[in-house]
């Protein structure tokens, strides 16, 4: 389990850093579901700190705060799961 959201987070913050250089670029981009389908499947940690280090999505509400809920209900489901 441990391998796997490590890896699912490292896959959302590159997704994000590849998006933003490709937006940056004019070229085909990552799409927005795409984003948040990594998010919701344990990698919302590496999602939002990749908002944060190449400053992609920050401007978006639906990215500024979804994200990080999608961070804080991921915390508390697995807070309650391992009481």
């Amino acid at each position: 389990m441990i391998i796997y959201v490590t890896v699912i987070n490292m896959i959302g913050f590159a997704m994000m850093g590849i998006d933003k250089s490709r937006a940056k670029k004019g070229e085909w981009r990552i799409p927005e579901k795409t984003l948040f389908a990594c998010a919701l499947l344990g990698g919302s940690l590496g999602t939002t700190c990749g908002m944060h280090v190449f400053h992609h999505k920050t401007k978006h509400w639906y990215f500024k705060y979804g994200m990080p809920l999608i961070l804080v209900l991921q915390v508390y489901l697995i807070n309650g799961i391992i009481k």
